[in-house]
């Protein structure tokens, strides 16, 4: 799939690309043709991603990002616009996403609720909002917002993040509404649990309750996300909206 050129020419951004699922949306949009920059609030070790792909012959460079803070999302965005000399793609990957769970709704810290909902919620709608002028002139502009299958079936113990990946899904819809008007796409992809960085502290009884629950029995990786997303970032997907995808081994369906 990686060596079709089906993004040939095309201008992307990934968010949250230094490590985990990101990283490989990344790679797998330079494989099928795209210039893309990897944007994170990990600086080095993005800038050594990048590097490391770069080496292997694909057009990708890095830009920090920091999506609590406004400024610095305006600043990475008009670093990438300038970089790529406009912009055809985004996918919304950075979420905060380790060491959130594991404690009830009635222990939950407010202080962790609050960062979780600023990073994932708004933080994906200022990236957003940013980016949509340069989508626009795109003519045809495409957004890929990663969300999580544990807001389809109520995932316990894990009420923010929960709470955050239903907000994601609930504002691609609203986003495919407004945007539509200027022939942007913009969907969802959810997955399963993913062996990445971000997953190694979940508990082994969760991952259990994954495997044995698919209809595909066995570990997710970040791989078996590339096609959707290269799909959705592609001119096959123009008449695609306001849809959520999950791309979990058949845990949950739509």
């Amino acid at each position: 799939m990686a060596s079709l050129p089906i993004l040939q020419g095309k201008r992307i951004l990934v968010t949250g690309a230094a490590r985990g699922l990101g990283r490989d949306f990344a790679q797998a949009a330079a494989e099928a043709g795209a210039t893309v920059v990897m944007a994170d609030i990990l600086t080095e070790l993005v800038q050594s991603e990048a590097l490391a792909l770069t080496e292997k012959g694909l057009n990708v460079s890095a830009v920090t990002i920091d999506l609590s803070q406004k400024a610095s999302i305006q600043a990475a965005i008009e670093t990438t616009v300038e970089r790529l000399s406009g912009l055809d793609g985004l996918i919304n990957c950075a979420a905060l996403a380790t060491g959130v769970g594991g404690v009830s709704l009635m222990e939950y810290d407010e202080d962790l609720w609050d960062r979780v909902m600023t990073v994932n919620v708004k933080g994906t709608w200022l990236v957003t909002q940013a980016c949509v002028p340069h989508l626009k002139n795109s003519g045809s502009g495409k957004i890929v917002n990663i969300a999580s299958d544990t807001a389809m079936w109520g995932a316990q113990r894990l009420m923010a993040y929960v709470a955050s990946k239903g907000a994601i899904i609930s504002m691609t819809r609203s986003m495919a509404r407004e945007l539509g008007e200027d022939n942007i796409c913009v969907n969802t992809i959810s997955p399963g649990l993913t062996l990445v960085e971000a997953t190694e502290y979940v508990p082994q009884a969760r991952h259990d309750l994954y495997v044995n629950g698919r209809a595909i029995q066995r570990q997710q990786h970040p791989q078996d996300l590339n096609g959707t997303a290269i799909y959705l970032l592609s001119d096959m997907s123009s008449f695609v909206t306001g849809q959520n995808i999950p791309v979990n081994g058949g845990f949950v369906f739509n």
